[in-house]
């Protein structure tokens, strides 16, 4: 499930225009953690979660929104 989240973080993350230093910044995240997310190393908590949704102006349910 974490590297389905991560690529599927990545896919909108892209689909937004978005690098990850930029997603980073709008997120009060570092770029290693967003990285680290992305290639499904490291679960996000649901904070983080909310603070990458709201980032990208998506629903959070769109982040969760693959099959694993």
């Amino acid at each position: 499930y974490l590297e389905a989240f991560g690529k599927n973080l990545k896919r909108v993350r892209e689909s937004k225009g978005l690098s990850q230093e930029d997603l980073a910044a709008k997120a009060d995240s570092v770029l290693s953690q967003v990285g680290r997310i992305e290639r499904g190393k490291r679960a996000p908590t649901i904070l983080t979660v909310q603070k990458l949704a709201d980032a990208l102006e998506v629903n959070v349910k769109e982040l969760f929104n693959f099959s694993s």
